[in-house]
């Protein structure tokens, strides 16, 4: 059982680590072509800060929930489901602040949150 969660908890935190990661590069990559600024850096250290917060959420609520097994397995499909969109979201917003920001007709199409 001890062994279960041991597993559960690694996996979960080797996961969000990798995402956490991905999100940082796509974000430094993003930004080479935008110009640096302080609100990039706090979106970029948000979005970090939010990730860890996850991270130690679900640490906590699967060691307090190790008894039910059925509520592990829902909590963990719930984050990674929740961890997935907020990377989407925000990688088509530096996808769209990109896009602005090379093709200034685009504009009016796709808003830039940074500007």
């Amino acid at each position: 059982m001890y062994i279960e969660l041991l597993v559960l908890v690694v996996l979960l935190l080797t996961a969000n680590t990798i995402i956490t990661i991905v999100v940082v590069l796509v974000h430094v990559v993003a930004v080479v072509g935008l110009v640096v600024d302080v609100v990039v850096i706090i979106f970029v250290v948000f979005i970090v800060v939010v990730l860890v917060v996850v991270m130690v959420v679900v640490v906590v609520v699967v060691v307090v929930v190790v008894v039910v097994k059925v509520v592990v397995v829902v909590v963990v499909v719930v984050v990674v489901v929740v961890v997935v969109v907020v990377v989407v979201v925000h990688v088509v917003v530096i996808v769209c602040c990109k896009i602005s920001a090379s093709f200034p007709p685009l504009n009016s199409s796709c808003v830039c949150p940074l500007d």
